[in-house]
């Protein structure tokens, strides 16, 4: 009722919607629109597309479905309309195994077409064998991992890259592919400790391109996903202008799953808060909006 009342006579009384939709969780907002569709037989959706506009339209109508749908549309768009492999990348890199089972089932009943198909029309090498390997391979999700496993892993990562001439980069993507998170956070540990090189830079001095973002966004979420979306957030922000695209997908899509750790990393790494910076990089009430979803200043 008063997102309808929001929306009646002339203009839109934006933050009224901001201050309903920002504060409500997936299974809120999902019962909302189906209320909302009862009650005045109206798509909320396509009356929230009629009356906001910019990077606010964009932030709320990809806030308004829950964390899996979200994602399936993000890379939907990403292989087909505006081709951006960056990310894809980032969306399927970062998700845990039982996340991506879970978007690969909703990607196809939304679309009608499997995701595995669209990455291989749009991705090529390595970096297409990376990810449709990471999309079908099952790894587990627990803290466990065998250390003699993570000894030899280091050494054939170590062998496959910094210590040849060339790179072997079979080696870099099954090791990838195949192992939890907890113990590629191990090997990389590991190798640190036995090469007296951190794993992230010997792929960025061995490996480029898109396949290279693609194992460094797998390392850090092994690692630490906080710390991972700081450094994409303070990237996306630094020097002139915003990459708004960036931090608008960014906060909307970890809302929901660790944002607090982010904003935690954040002012750890750079000594300043997420909301500060996302209050001065931004305007308006895409501001409004955004910093109601960073929620309040720790």
């Amino acid at each position: 009722m008063h997102l309808y009342k929001a929306f009646k006579g002339m203009g839109c009384d934006t933050s009224a919607v901001i201050s309903i939709l920002a504060h409500r969780d997936a299974s809120q907002r999902a019962l909302i629109e189906n209320e909302y569709k009862l009650m005045y037989s109206e798509d909320l959706n396509k009356r929230l597309t009629k009356e906001l506009s910019g990077n606010l339209k964009k932030a709320i109508l990809l806030w308004m479905p829950d964390p899996a749908r979200r994602d399936a549309i993000v890379l939907r768009e990403a292989l087909n309309t505006s081709i951006d492999l960056k990310t894809v990348t980032e969306v399927v890199c970062s998700r845990t195994p039982s996340q991506l089972l879970h978007l690969k089932h909703l990607y196809v009943s939304l679309f009608g077409v499997y995701l595995e198909h669209d990455i291989q029309t749009q991705t090529s090498g390595d970096h297409e064998k990376l990810l449709l390997a990471y999309l079908s391979i099952p790894r587990s999700e627990g803290p466990e991992c065998d250390h003699v496993m993570v000894e030899k892993d280091a050494t054939a990562l170590y062998k496959a890259g910094e210590k040849r001439w060339g790179t072997d980069e079979t080696t870099f993507r099954s090791i990838f592919s195949e192992r939890s998170r907890a113990h590629l956070a191990a090997v990389s540990y590991t190798y640190r400790n036995t090469y007296k090189n951190t794993l992230r830079k010997a792929i960025k001095k061995e490996i480029s391109g898109n396949f290279r973002d693609a194992l460094i966004t797998i390392l850090q979420c092994a690692e630490n996903p906080g710390k991972h979306f700081a450094k994409l957030l303070r990237k996306a922000t630094k020097g002139l202008g915003t990459d708004d695209k960036t931090v608008l997908r960014i906060i909307v899509t970890r809302t929901e799953m660790d944002m607090q750790y982010i904003k935690a990393e954040y002012h750890k790494k750079y000594c300043k808060s997420l909301n500060e910076v996302v209050h001065s990089e931004t305007s308006g009430n895409y501001r409004n909006f955004l910093i109601s979803l960073l929620g309040p200043n720790q």
